[in-house]
């Protein structure tokens, strides 16, 4: 599936909470509590995102020249955040993180339920997502 296919279904499904508010933000919780375990040797400073109010721990793996990416956070709002997150790039190569333009985020009216501090938070996951995918595309020699 396509980063814009997955978008497309993540849009889909916030539709059926048709624009309720709290419906959408425990609906973003239960999916952080989805995330699989996140190995406790892990949580270090290196792999906190730096620009989050909240800790987030963010890390990324190659393999096959993919990317999969883990995380955690202390908050369940933005567990549930980052776990879109990696729903969207999770398995895609890194030219195709690095030139995903997201457009979810307006789509199911994010703002409405996260404050100004969660939305920086969120830009700085995206981008150190972004920066994995650069690093992992220099040191691995993938070619576009």
């Amino acid at each position: 599936m396509t980063i814009a296919e997955t978008q497309k279904e993540i849009i889909n499904d916030f539709a059926l909470l048709e624009g309720d508010r709290e419906m959408s933000v425990m609906y973003l919780m239960d999916l952080g509590e989805k995330l699989p375990a996140f190995p406790e040797e892990q949580r270090i400073d290196g792999n906190l995102v730096k620009g989050c109010q909240s800790k987030v721990w963010l890390v990324a793996t190659l393999r096959k020249d993919r990317i999969y990416f883990s995380a955690d956070s202390n908050t369940a709002i933005t567990k549930g955040l980052v776990s879109l997150l990696i729903r969207i790039f999770n398995g895609h190569l890194p030219d195709e993180i690095l030139d995903g333009e997201l457009f979810f985020m307006n789509q199911i009216g994010m703002d409405r339920f996260i404050g100004t501090q969660r939305s920086n938070g969120f830009a700085a996951m995206i981008q150190r997502m972004k920066q994995y995918a650069k690093a992992l595309k220099t040191t691995s020699g993938i070619q576009a």
